[in-house]
């Protein structure tokens, strides 16, 4: 992507032009409390500037099969409005690791689960 990735004031249409996601996406996210935002006095959303980051980082949680309320703890621990910081995102990324590592620990038990057991006779 060839942008600036902390832009203030961008519409749901910059977003989702920028991000390659259907408009509907960004106004979901927003309206799920994942991408804070303010509106004009026209009623139109405008985004702050970690905005491209936070749909970034949802698009990616979303790939490896965190809920929506995961996403939404991990990205509240992001400073609102303001593009976040390498610690921020540092300590975003280890939150999100945990999650999955948990996550496929379940798997791999409920795999083990179902391996053939050896037959008694």
């Amino acid at each position: 992507m060839d942008q600036q990735w902390h832009v203030s004031g961008l519409t749901v249409g910059q977003v989702a032009e920028r991000m390659g996601i259907a408009r509907s996406a960004v106004r979901w996210y927003a309206d799920q409390d994942l991408l804070p935002c303010e509106r004009t006095s026209d009623n139109q959303r405008r985004f702050f500037a970690d905005v491209l980051c936070r749909v970034a980082m949802i698009r990616a949680a979303q790939r490896v099969g965190l809920t929506l309320e995961e996403i939404r703890v991990a990205l509240s621990a992001l400073p609102p409005g303001q593009p976040p910081t390498a610690e921020d995102w540092n300590r975003l990324a280890e939150r999100l690791r945990a999650v999955i590592v948990e996550r496929v620990d379940q798997l791999l038990n409920m795999l083990a689960e179902f391996a053939p057991t050896a037959d008694p006779s």
